[in-house]
């Protein structure tokens, strides 16, 4: 993944340092005195610093991921984004900070998206998850011999570039969307410490993919009777969950009720393995209570004077 080059002050990566949530903000009340933690913060490349008295975990600038397919522009300025969708329900914490100075990045809009339990976007339907024409899964296979079978050699220049670089929620051109739902879609405003929240759904997978959410962070624009308007995205990122959470997940309705296939995070072309600074939540739930609620939290360091889109990467 390449850089957008910027100030000569801020090009060196390995001095940049973001402070981590670690769930400091993030109570258990009504989910289980028996919790189950990951993502925590003793990631690897993690260094910590004192501040107001405190020890806290400090990790390099957050990673920049693509964009994907399936980003529809913001129009929505809500917390809650579950509308009708079945699922686990999580409250997701994020914190936006100034990855050179640490301090927060106030009055920033941070966009999220994800698929439903199913893996299923909204805006997209008929080319996601398991739905007509979707890679997902789901339903039975095609049986019996094919009547078209193509014949004779192929000629051409066969196709560059990943295998499944235009799947859903990974590489590839943005495709439009072929309905008009916006469920698990939404924008927050950071407030004067960073901080937004958003009720969703635990989201569910897809062929091809580890579970995801994919997430944006724009500054220097404004709130308008349209939505948030004006600035650039100084980042294109999106977070991951931990193989247990998944599993654990996987026992519950509807999630237990699907037939995709399913990628693991090692397995995941998109995370980069890092940790904390790729992506990777830090989820609390009760131990064999998963289906009663999840909180997840993170910290996104990133670099206001750059312009990170995802489209390039």
């Amino acid at each position: 993944m390449t850089e957008n080059q910027g100030p000569a002050h801020k090009k060196d990566l390995t001095r940049r340092r973001v402070i981590l949530a670690g769930g400091a903000a993030v109570a258990a009340a009504g989910i289980g005195a028996a919790v189950v933690a990951n993502a925590s913060a003793d990631e690897a490349g993690a260094t910590s610093k004192e501040t107001a008295g405190q020890k806290e975990t400090c990790y390099r600038l957050t990673s920049e991921t693509t964009e994907g397919p399936y980003y529809i522009d913001a129009d929505k300025i809500r917390r809650d984004i579950t509308e009708d969708r079945e699922g686990i329900l999580m409250t997701l914490r994020l914190k936006v900070i100034d990855s050179d100075t640490c301090k927060p990045v106030k009055q920033a809009a941070v966009d999220i998206w994800h698929c439903d339990a199913l893996g299923l976007y909204s805006g997209y339907e008929g080319m996601s998850g398991g739905g007509p024409g979707g890679p997902g899964g789901g339903g039975t296979p095609p049986s019996g011999t094919p009547t078209d079978a193509p014949t004779g050699t192929p000629t051409g220049t066969p196709p560059t570039g990943e295998p499944g670089g235009g799947g859903p929620g990974g590489g590839g051109g943005h495709s439009e969307p072929t309905d008009d739902k916006r469920y698990l879609r939404g924008t927050q405003l950071t407030d004067k410490h960073g901080y937004v929240e958003f009720r969703t759904v635990f989201p569910g997978w897809y062929q091809g993919r580890a579970v995801h959410i994919h997430t944006k962070v724009h500054v220097g624009g404004k709130m308008t009777d349209a939505g948030y308007e004006g600035g650039h995205t100084c980042h294109t990122g999106q977070f991951f969950f931990s193989e247990r959470s998944v599993l654990d997940s996987a026992k519950v309705a509807p999630y237990s009720t699907s037939t995709t296939t399913r990628t693991t995070l090692t397995e995941d072309t998109i995370y980069d393995q890092s940790g904390v600074t790729g992506g990777l939540l830090k989820l609390t739930y009760g131990k064999g209570r998963i289906a009663r609620g999840v909180i997840g939290s993170i910290t996104m360091g990133v670099d206001p004077d750059e312009t990170n889109d995802g489209t390039g990467v």
